[in-house]
């Protein structure tokens, strides 16, 4: 598995009129999460652009639990759970950095596409191998993988 946590202060901006953060913040604050965990792990998304690949979002879906407020300090999760797979699915948790109270969870699911063609592709090798070292395989899902190439 791979997770990094990181850091976001909330900006009078960020709220409504009812002095929460909006709504539609939260996937930006998701966003935020997706790539510091890819620069943490050595791929930041201008290498992943500049060697001819993109990773537009095909689905989303946040759950709200406690509204976050002006000045909050929240903590965004981001994990990936799975690597060996032609979409990049990645779940997160946003937490308020103290109380640890659980303001919001959910998902995005990304899927690589070449930047010239803007056609579907599967992971690149690069991808691959930065982060398959976070995730161990058994000799079982070797074979499948190999009899599925």
């Amino acid at each position: 598995m791979l997770s990094h946590k990181t850091q976001i202060r909330v900006r009078y901006a960020d709220t409504d009129k009812m002095q929460f953060v909006y709504n539609g913040k939260y996937l930006e604050y998701f966003e935020v999460g997706r790539t510091e965990l890819l620069r943490h792990h050595g791929l930041p998304y201008s290498q992943v652009e500049a060697r001819g690949y993109q990773l537009p979002l095909i689905e989303a879906c946040v759950k709200y639990r406690q509204p976050a407020k002006y000045d909050d300090l929240l903590e965004v999760e981001a994990r990936v759970n799975e690597l060996y797979s032609g979409k990049v699915h990645i779940n997160y948790s946003i937490t308020r950095t103290g109380s640890g109270e659980i303001i919001a969870e959910g998902h995005t699911t990304h899927m690589f596409i070449k930047s010239d063609t803007k056609k579907p592709t599967r992971p690149p090798a690069f991808y691959i191998e930065n982060l398959k070292k976070y995730f161990p395989r058994k000799d079982s899902e070797v074979v499948q993988s190999e009899k599925n190439q």
